[in-house]
């Protein structure tokens, strides 16, 4: 068997005789709000990073805020230095990029697997969920679904505009799920589909959703959460670099349009021991419910990691198929955990809350958590909402009330990690009194 470092160094070597015009690869690694960061490296020294060399970067890079400034958290970012932090590189990840101008690779890197790994980088905090359920003989397997709009490359006074019908050359401007428009944004979504699948990315389903411009993709099932939450995370990178190609502007922001729906990020999860039995199916689908009691007990208490900002809270309770409150129901879009009707080998939630923007490393450590969770416990979940349409449990939906309700929650805290859920809900805090102090012409229309 190879080692980590021969395998990596013939992954660099082979992807160099395959594109020999490609000078430069961009390492990158998604920080707290779901963004990119990442350094770029020189080809021929990104062999003597596989071959070995250190590869670090500043930890608090890891800490930037939505709008990539540095707050003071804790003694991190002011009061340490702002300390480098060993990097690994991630097997399997070095690829093209086909939508810049000039070639270029890109490759993942993470902190987890290297001596000290940051306790708040978000795939550390999904790897370390993913190990202890592993220790437990479970084993999860994991499908995104991803919700976008695409608009208008040029934006009115900083506003959207809807996407230009490529045939018609009108604004696509009517909520509808006609599959014509699949047709005439073939060419963009094909392109994206086509660089997904370059990237390693196993994308299935392409729907036009209600929302004008609104479109969904679906993931194929894997049994690595860490490659699932990969693919999910390099899919938002590559679909808005496509859109930019063709004149578009591709968005996974949650909640674009007032009057149509917001875009989601819903995550199917089954869990099955080592044998590939389905733990969910056994003992006439009990461990089922008690895993759905334990995410919806959860779910109010992990909300800054499902709606991680101000816009993705405007979503929830919204126009078709958000929910209002923690709810569960089989077939039902209108629960937060939707039971989808499977055969007992693919029994599987259907977590349905997050935001398309949310960061897929936390929102499947939480999801995951909240599983793991109700099969410890053992209770019951309350009604369906197949059984009772007023089923649920509130949960917060302004931000400081979300917060609070997450560092104080001590199932999240032992789960996801504490220095994690401080860091974090600081971070979520600081980013939404930094969103507060700006004055908007609507308070002028209203006060002056």
């Amino acid at each position: 068997m190879k080692s980590p470092s021969a395998t990596l160094l013939a992954e660099v070597r082979t992807f160099r005789q395959n594109h020999p015009d490609v000078r430069y690869v961009d390492l990158i690694a998604l920080d707290i709000p779901g963004h990119f960061y990442g350094k770029r490296y020189p080809v021929e020294m990104l062999e003597k990073v596989a071959a070995g060399s250190p590869l670090k970067l500043p930890q608090n890079a890891v800490l930037l805020g939505a709008q990539g400034g540095l707050f003071k958290i804790g003694d991190y970012c002011f009061n340490d230095g702002d300390p480098d932090a060993n990097r690994r590189l991630v097997p399997g990840t070095l690829k093209p990029v086909s939508w810049e101008s000039q070639p270029l690779g890109q490759m993942l890197i993470t902190s987890d697997g290297t001596a000290a790994p940051i306790e708040f980088e978000p795939r550390e905090v999904l790897a370390k969920v993913l190990e202890r359920l592993q220790h437990k003989g479970i084993h999860p397997v994991v499908a995104f679904e991803l919700e976008f709009y695409l608009f208008d490359k040029k934006l009115d006074n900083g506003l959207p505009q809807f996407a230009r019908d490529p045939l018609s050359d009108d604004a696509d401007d009517q909520p509808n799920l006609h599959i014509e428009r699949l047709s005439r944004f073939s060419e963009v979504l094909d392109d994206m589909a086509q660089t997904a699948k370059q990237q390693g990315i196993d994308i299935t389903v392409i729907t036009a959703e209600i929302g004008p411009g609104q479109f969904e993709i679906n993931f194929g099932h894997c049994d690595d959460g860490l490659r699932a939450a990969d693919w999910a995370a390099l899919f938002c990178r590559s679909t808005r670099g496509v859109a930019l190609k063709h004149g578009y502007r591709a968005s996974f922001m949650a909640k674009p349009y007032l009057q149509f729906p917001g875009s989601g990020m819903h995550v199917h999860v089954s869990l099955y021991d080592a044998a590939g039995n389905n733990l969910l199916a056994a003992h006439q689908q009990q461990p089922l419910r008690h895993a759905v009691a334990g995410c919806l007990e959860l779910l109010p208490h992990c909300m800054p990691i499902f709606a991680p900002n101000h816009n993705a809270l405007r979503r929830l309770g919204g126009t078709v198929n958000a929910a209002a409150r923690a709810s569960w129901g089989f077939e039902d879009r209108d629960a937060c955990v939707r039971i989808p009707e499977s055969d007992p080998r693919n029994l599987r939630i259907e977590h349905r809350l997050a935001s398309a923007d949310a960061n897929p490393y936390l929102v499947l450590a939480a999801i995951l958590a909240g599983l793991e969770h109700g099969l410890e416990a053992k209770r019951e979940p309350i009604t369906p909402l197949n059984e009772d349409r007023n089923s649920g449990n509130d949960f917060p939906v302004e931000m400081l009330d979300a917060v609070r309700a997450m560092q104080q929650q001590p199932v999240v805290r032992d789960k996801l990690g504490a220095e994690f859920v401080d860091v974090y809900c600081e971070n979520k805090r600081q980013d939404h009194l930094a969103f507060q102090q700006e004055i908007h012409a609507r308070e002028y229309r209203w006060f002056l």
